[in-house]
């Protein structure tokens, strides 16, 4: 079984969208196996971003993802590393097709709903990265 990290971004809490979200993870079989409400720092989204964090457009990322708290979890099922992209489709909204929650739920390449892990190994580090030990739990 693998496990991966779930942000539910500022444009997915200010909309209201995080119970239609979810309900697409639980529908498509997945687990919740840790969740919580956290405002991200500077701190944690630069390591978080360390990919892009010395491009021109960081900045906006970090003023957007700290904007407002999110809720960050874990999710356990088989394969549900592909599976969870493929049900976000796209990063950019703008793209996604209807029927995927980007799709139906993002507007932009920014706002695009949801974080997900995109290998089993980042969802490995980013999971420690939010979550201590004792705060994941098996199925």
């Amino acid at each position: 079984m693998e496990k991966t990290l779930i942000i539910f971004k500022p444009d997915c809490m200010e909309k209201r969208h995080v119970g239609n979200v979810l309900g697409r993870f639980e529908r498509a079989g997945f687990s919740i196996i840790a969740c919580k409400m956290t405002r991200l720092t500077p701190k944690v989204l630069r390591e978080h971003y360390a990919h892009v964090a010395d491009e021109p457009f960081y900045p906006e990322i970090e003023k957007f993802m700290s904007s407002r708290p999110v809720l960050v979890m874990a999710l356990q099922g088989q394969s549900i590393v592909s599976k969870v992209r493929d049900l976000l489709g796209p990063t950019d909204s703008r793209k996604a097709p209807k029927g995927t929650i980007r799709g139906d739920f993002g507007t932009e390449m920014m706002m695009n709903v949801v974080h997900a892990s995109d290998s089993v190994e980042n969802a490995k580090s980013e999971l420690a990265r939010f979550f201590e030990p004792g705060e994941i739990f098996s199925v």
